[in-house]
Order: structure tokens, then C-alpha cells, then sequence
């Protein structure tokens, strides 16, 4: 087994046949419970990784092949991975919430992603389909535009020379875009959430100042010239 890249938050390892997910930081058994049962119920549904087991805080998975999607970003495909992260979390919140479990639904709300944007995407690297969009740890009953911001702040502050594509991933997702206001507004609400994740799990250490700083850039933001279709009014 060997480290996989682009893992941040978990100890993630795969041998070309399995992938081997150690859960750590707050709330590790939760969120292992959370994702393990949602990837049951996905499949078939959803471009998802097969599951093959759960144990000793441990989720194995199936290998899946494809090219992590911020790479493919990095190497000049932008528009064509941000246009097919457009049309997958336009299926996502398609998707029936009742995967979530017993009880999730509630008018309005979506089967919500979580930390929806490339980094956690697998696309095949000719054709730009999905093979697989992995780390469903924080997925929840939520508001779409939770997704659509953060895919759009993965982008501005991870791509920033890319984010003229974001009207790529708006027009594949399709609809009127919620405005910018809402969007930003998300945007802090989701730093401010890890921002506590990492105060949990080390109140001195540098996840914390990383998140506050993240949020202070971007509560400086303006809007994208050009993003997406005819605004939602705030």
C-alpha cells in the first residue's frame, strides 16, 4: 500500500486494487459511518467507488481509474472538467435524499455533497467523464447553492488562472445561478465550519489561522465577471 495524493484531512492508502481510507480529526467514526452508508446506497445510482468493507475505523473501497480532476485543471482541460462537475452535481442533487437515511427530507433541501469541487473528482482523461467523485464524509440534507459555492471556492482560491471556465460548471449545471451575495456567503459559512473542524482537532495549530485567513480573503471577493446564466435575485 502506498499514500494516495491530494489527502488532506484522512490517511489515505491504495495498492492499485483497493483503496484503504483511515478516518482522523473530530467526529472520525461519524463521518466514517456517514460515508460508508451513503457509498452503499449510491451505487448504481451515481459514479461512486465500490465498497468492500468497513472495519477497525478502516472503509475500503475499490480501486477506481481515472485522473484526479485538479490535475486535469492544472494541465489546461479546465472547462472540460468544470463543465463535467456542472452536469454530475446537477445529478447528485437529483438524487433522492432518502439515501441519507430514514427521514432526510425536507422541502427545498438536496442530497448536499459536501466538499464538492475537481479535487474530488475522477474523470477518464480523454474523454473527461466522471469515473468516480469520492469523500462523501460530509455530505447532508442541505441548500444547493452549498455545493455550487464551494466548487466555485475551490476553484477561485486553489485555480484562481482558471476561474474565467466557472461558466462552464454554471451552464452544465443549468438553472438561473444563486446570486453572488449568496454564494459568498456560503462560501464563509463553509470556512467557518472548518475552521472549527481544526479548532477541534488542535486549537494552536495552523488549520485554524489557515481558515481564518482563507475566509478573510475571501470575504474580499467580488464576483466573477460573466459567471453562470441570469442571477437569482438575492
Amino acid at each position: 500500500m502506498r499514500p494516495l495524493k491530494h489527502g488532506y484531512t484522512n490517511h489515505t492508502v491504495g495498492d492499485g486494487s483497493v483503496v484503504e481510507k483511515t478516518y482522523e480529526g473530530p467526529d472520525a467514526g461519524i463521518r466514517r459511518a456517514r460515508e460508508y452508508a451513503l457509498l452503499t446506497r449510491l451505487q448504481g445510482k451515481l459514479p461512486v467507488p465500490p465498497v468492500r468493507g468497513v472495519s477497525d475505523g478502516v472503509l475500503t473501497l475499490g480501486f477506481v481509474a481515472g485522473a484526479p480532476g485538479q490535475e486535469l485543471v492544472e494541465a489546461g482541460h479546465a472547462a472540460q472538467v468544470l463543465k463535467a462537475c456542472g452536469v454530475l452535481l446537477r445529478r447528485i442533487h437529483e438524487t433522492a435524499p432518502s439515501v441519507l437515511g430514514a427521514g432526510a427530507h425536507d422541502a427545498g433541501k438536496v442530497l448536499v455533497h459536501g466538499d464538492f469541487g475537481p479535487n474530488n473528482l475522477l474523470l477518464d482523461p480523454v474523454s473527461f467523464q466522471v469515473t468516480a467523485v469520492v469523500d462523501w464524509e460530509f455530505a447532508h440534507l442541505g441548500d444547493a447553492v452549498e455545493d455550487l459555492a464551494w466548487c466555485e471556492w475551490i476553484v477561485r482560491m486553489h485555480h484562481a488562472e482558471h476561474r474565467q471556465e466557472l461558466d462552464h460548471f454554471f451552464n452544465a449545471y443549468g438553472g438561473a445561478v444563486p446570486a453572488w451575495p449568496v454564494r459568498r456567503a456560503a462560501m464563509l459559512a463553509r470556512c467557518a465550519d472548518l475552521e472549527q473542524f481544526c479548532r477541534r482537532a488542535d486549537p494552536n495549530g495552523p488549520g485554524v489561522r489557515q481558515w481564518q485567513e482563507r475566509a478573510a480573503e475571501t470575504a474580499g471577493w467580488q464576483e466573477q465577471p460573466g459567471t453562470g446564466r441570469a442571477q437569482e435575485r438575492p
